[in-house]
C-alpha cells in the first residue's frame, strides 16, 4: 500500500507539486498521465525516497517512508529512471547485480541467493544472451530490459518506473508493458508515468491524471481520460474510441490549426472527405454543426466522436418535415455553409434546396474516378460551386476566413 498524503514540492520559487494526495493499493498497476512538466518524475522521486517533500508524508504499508532510511526503503521500492544510460563499460550481468545492493553490508561480498535472484531477474526480462555484454554496447531498448532486470534483481513489492516505453520502438513499448503487466499479476505493485495515452488506458489498472502540480482525477480509464478533461489538461483536442481489437480505450489527438475560425459553419456532405473536413474546421477552433447526414456514415461517425452537432437521417430516405426544418436553421444561421463533394451531395433534391440559400459557400473537393456523380448530380453541383470558392481539404480553413471576410466587407 502506497499512501501518498498532502505531498508538495518546491524548487525555487516554482511549485512544482502542490498538496498532492494519492493511494495506490498493493497489487495494482497504476499510470500516472499528465503533460509535460506537470510533476510525474519529481512524485515518483518522492515516492522513492530520492527526494524528501517540503511537506506531507509517504508510508508504505503504513511505515512513513522519511523514516525508513535509505536502504530500508530501497528494500521496499526499486526505480527504473527514464534515463538508462551508463557511464562506464559495465557488463549487463554487472548492472543487474547493482540492484543487491540493499539487501547487503558495505563490504559484504555477494552470496549464493544474490546470484540466485540476478539469474532470476535476467530470465525474467528474458535477457540471459545479454548478461556478458558491455552495457554500453547495447540498444536503447536492451538498456532497458537490463534496467528493469535490475529492478527485479532489488526484489521489492513496489516497482516504480518513468516514461518507460518513452525511447522504445513500438514493438518494444508492448513488450515492455507486458512484462510489466505480468508483473503486476504477480502480485508487485506499479506506478508508472507514462506519456502514451492509449497505452496507459491499455494496460493500467488505474490512471491518476497530473496536471499543474495537482491530482485531476484517478480512476478507471474510461472515467479519467474524458474529452474535457484532456482538453483542460493538456490544451488538446481529442478523439476517444475503443479499440476493436484490445477493446481498450484509444485516445487521437486533433492538430491545433495555427488559423482560427471565428464565424459559425454549417457542414454538409458524407463520405471521408466531409469527415475531414470536419476534423480541419474543429481543429480550427470553428463552431460546426453537420447535417443532413446519413446514420453510420463516417461524418456521423466523426461529428459524434468529436462532440460536433450532427442532423441525422435515414439512408435512401426522402428527408422528413423536422429534418428539413432543423437543417434550414443551421443553414440559415451560419455565417458560412461547406459542402463536401458537391456532386454527390447534388443529386439529392431535397438537400439541393436547402443549399439554394444566400449563405456564402465553400466547396470542398476531392473525388476520383469512383465518385463520379450522375450528370444531373453534376450540374447541379457547378451551380454550387458557381456559388463560393472552391478547394480541397487542407485548404478550406482559409477559404472560410475569406467567404467570412467577404461577408463582413459586404455588410460595412
Amino acid at each position: 500500500m502506497i499512501d501518498i498524503d498532502s505531498v508538495s514540492v518546491s524548487f525555487g520559487d516554482a511549485r512544482v507539486l502542490d498538496e498532492v494526495s494519492l493511494s495506490v493499493e498493493p497489487g495494482t498497476f497504476l499510470g500516472l498521465v499528465g503533460p509535460n512538466g506537470a510533476g510525474k518524475t519529481t512524485l515518483l522521486r518522492a515516492v522513492s525516497g530520492a527526494l524528501r517533500p517540503d511537506g506531507g508524508t509517504i508510508t508504505l504499508d503504513g511505515d512513513r517512508l522519511d523514516e525508513l532510511g535509505s536502504k530500508a526503503a530501497s528494500r521496499r521500492v526499486a526505480v527504473v529512471p527514464q534515463d538508462t544510460a551508463v557511464s562506464f563499460g559495465f557488463t549487463a550481468r554487472d548492472v543487474v547485480a547493482m540492484g543487491r545492493t540493499p539487501h547487503r553490508g558495505r563490504f559484504e561480498p555477494s552470496s549464493r541467493e544474490d546470484s540466485r535472484a540476478v539469474e532470476e531477474a535476467f530470465t525474467r526480462v528474458d535477457a540471459e544472451h545479454l548478461a556478458d555484454r558491455r552495457i554500453d554496447e547495447l540498444s536503447g531498448g536492451e538498456r532497458q530490459t537490463v534496467t528493469i532486470a535490475r529492478a527485479l534483481a532489488q526484489e521489492t513489492p513496489v516497482l516504480l518506473l518513468d516514461e518507460p516505453t518513452a525511447s522504445l520502438d513500438i514493438n518494444h513499448q508492448v513488450e515492455t508493458l507486458e512484462l510489466v503487466a505480468d508483473l503486476v499479476a504477480d502480485g508487485k505493485t506499479v506506478v508508472a508515468a507514462i506519456h502514451d495515452l492509449s497505452l496507459a488506458a491499455r494496460y493500467c489498472d488505474e490512471l491518476a491524471l497530473l496536471a499543474d502540480g495537482d491530482i485531476v482525477a484517478t480512476g478507471s480509464s474510461e472515467s479519467v481520460l474524458t474529452r474535457e478533461r484532456l482538453a483542460d489538461s493538456f490544451d488538446a483536442r481529442t478523439v476517444l474510441r475503443r479499440d476493436p481489437v484490445t477493446e481498450s480505450l484509444g485516445v487521437t489527438t486533433l492538430a491545433r490549426r495555427a488559423d482560427t475560425v471565428e464565424r459559425s459553419v454549417h457542414l454538409v456532405g458524407s463520405g471521408s472527405v466531409a469527415a475531414r473536413t470536419l476534423e480541419r474546421l474543429v481543429g480550427a477552433d470553428a463552431s460546426v454543426t453537420v447535417g443532413p447526414v446519413p446514420l453510420g456514415d463516417a461524418l456521423a461517425e466523426t461529428a459524434s466522436l468529436l462532440g460536433v452537432e450532427a442532423i441525422e437521417r435515414y439512408p435512401h430516405e426522402p428527408l422528413d418535415d423536422s429534418t428539413i426544418t432543423a437543417a434550414s436553421d443551421a443553414v440559415d444561421h451560419a455565417a458560412v455553409v461547406a459542402v463536401a463533394n458537391p456532386g454527390l451531395v447534388g443529386g439529392d433534391d431535397q438537400v439541393y434546396e436547402l443549399l439554394a440559400g444566400g449563405s456564402p459557400m465553400v466547396v470542398v473537393e476531392e473525388t476520383d474516378d469512383s465518385q463520379r456523380a450522375p450528370e444531373r448530380a453534376e450540374s447541379r453541383a457547378e451551380t454550387l460551386r458557381l456559388r463560393g470558392e472552391t478547394t480541397d481539404v487542407r485548404g478550406v480553413v482559409d477559404a472560410v476566413a475569406r467567404a467570412r471576410h467577404l461577408v463582413e466587407a459586404a455588410d460595412d
